[in-house]
């Protein structure tokens, strides 16, 4: 497997710029997704696999809705 770690930050439109989220599998086999600023504590919170795939879907959907309504 490879060692690299993906890093998403926000945008500077939302001011969210700072803001860092990770995901990865964890060793019990869980999606684990941290979001973490400069300032605060950091949040996550681990998904069981299909969950998971839930959540992609969903995320996948909302794209293509801000895709529909704001042309990008």
């Amino acid at each position: 497997m490879a060692n690299t770690k993906l890093i998403f930050y926000g945008t500077e439109k939302s001011g969210t710029n700072r803001v860092e989220l990770e995901a990865f599998c964890n060793t019990n086999g869980e999606i684990f997704i941290k979001i973490e600023s400069e300032d605060c504590v950091p949040n996550f919170i681990c998904l069981d696999i299909p969950t998971a795939i839930k959540f992609a879907k969903n995320i996948r959907t909302e794209i293509n809705t801000a895709k529909e309504v704001y042309g990008e």
